[in-house]
């Protein structure tokens, strides 16, 4: 088996030196946590053939629990007995020794370690210095580690060049290959709100077989935006994570998480800016499984559609929750001109069956500059109970004689405040 980049020189000395015995052995094993030994009981009935056999020899293993053998508890760790799975964000670690089986002092030995991916190789080595020499049944030991950031294919290139008491110098190689799994699955969705709001909805998913220890889910927002997790609530001043205490997340386990991100004041005043931001920021994850082994996982910068506000935006800055029927009540309203030239703008309110405005309709509003806004305070009754609609506003270019209609803006709670609720 070849890996790309050795220059030919080397493969031809491979090739020669293959039909001859080498004077030094090459060993590598993964480096992994133990797992916990579970004991399958086997019994059976006194008055059957085999009596209480079963039962003498569950006391007798040195895995079962006294008193308990015929439970499937163990108290034993048990060392791994193949290479196992290695996922996306772990760290990957080996021990890599040299021993010299030979009866003869062995010079200028290098051991190289290099991890081939399918974009790139990696020197894992912790010295690139050549030991003088090795004495018989010495060895020379080395561990790497390396944090896995891709997946797929990886292949371990373990190289040892020395040199023989006779000055003839030796070179061989040897290579182990592994896959790299992903362990989750990472889902977006991005909900734009009537103001420069955006909230993230974030569905993680545990692919492995084993369950997960959440130890952190966090959003890194852009620069333009701060950033507030909607994961917990809070009761009797203290914050409780809507996931309980314990952040388990079990084999093939989905679970939502939610933020809400906010642009900051800097830019929440430029609107042109805020509209073409499609970049929010990017999550870190980070997990324990088994026996404390530690994952970590950052996505890509984590992208949105951008929303389309046309030409001129209206939203609302101050709007109450809820209203007494007949009665004013007054609203907020923010205009941003989202085009690139200067817009003279006319205001009409028009009466809706519900909901009637308060004021002069077709008033001037003044020049508006390009990504420049307007605050206008309205007032407004309503004269039907219930969850009521602000609609009826009309805004017109009086250069370009274009209309901009808003509809359903916003809803209300209409209530009557001389109706005593029953007890």
């Amino acid at each position: 088996m070849q890996v790309k980049g050795q220059s030919s020189a080397a493969d031809k000395m491979e090739v020669n030196q293959a039909k001859q015995e080498h004077l030094l052995a090459l060993k590598v094993m993964r480096l992994t946590k133990p797992t916990l030994f579970t004991n399958m009981p086997v019994t059976c009935e006194d008055r059957d053939l085999p009596g209480d056999l079963f039962v003498r020899l569950m006391k007798d293993d040195p895995s079962t629990v006294k008193g308990a053998e015929t439970l499937i508890l163990g108290e034993m760790l048990t060392l791994p007995q193949n290479f196992g799975n290695i996922f996306l964000g772990e760290t990957f670690s080996s021990y890599i020794s040299v021993h010299n089986d030979s009866n003869q002092i062995v010079k200028d030995i290098l051991v190289k370690a290099d991890l081939q991916t399918s974009s790139q190789r990696l020197n894992l080595s912790a010295s690139n210095s050549a030991v003088s020499e090795l004495k018989p049944e010495c060895c020379i030991d080395d561990v790497i580690h390396h944090e896995v950031k891709e997946i797929g294919t990886h292949i371990l290139v373990c190289a040892v060049s020395y040199t023989t008491q006779m000055g003839e110098k030796l070179y061989f190689r040897k290579f182990f290959k592994f896959q790299v799994l992903k362990p989750l699955d990472v889902k977006t969705k991005f909900y734009n709100a009537e103001t420069d709001e955006v909230f993230l909805e974030a569905q993680i998913q545990n692919i492995t077989t084993s369950p997960m220890f959440m130890e952190k889910v966090s959003l890194e927002p852009s620069m333009m935006y701060n950033v507030t997790e909607l994961n917990s609530v809070s009761s009797d001043n203290e914050s409780e994570s809507t996931f309980g205490k314990m952040s388990y997340l079990q084999p093939l386990d989905t679970r939502q998480y939610l933020y809400c991100l906010k642009p900051k004041p800097e830019f929440a005043e430029k609107a042109g800016v805020i509209k073409g931001v499609t970049v929010i920021g990017k999550l870190d994850i980070v997990w324990k499984t088994n026996l404390g082994e530690r994952g970590r996982l950052q996505t890509s910068q984590l992208q949105r559609m951008a929303p389309g506000y046309g030409d001129v935006r209206l939203s609302l800055e101050l709007i109450p929750d809820t209203v007494s029927l007949e009665e004013p009540f007054d609203i907020t309203c923010k205009i941003t001109n989202c085009s690139e030239r200067t817009m003279d703008l006319e205001l009409e309110m028009c009466n809706t069956r519900s909901v009637h405005w308060c004021g002069v309709s077709g008033r001037q509003l003044g020049k508006l500059s390009p990504n420049a806004s307007l605050s206008i305070p309205l007032t407004l009754l309503s004269s039907v109970q219930g969850l009521q609609s602000i609609s009826g506003l009309r805004l017109t270019d009086t250069f370009l004689k274009r209309t901009y209609e808003y509809d359903d803006i916003a809803q209300v709670c209409v209530v009557c405040p001389y109706t005593s609720p029953e007890s």
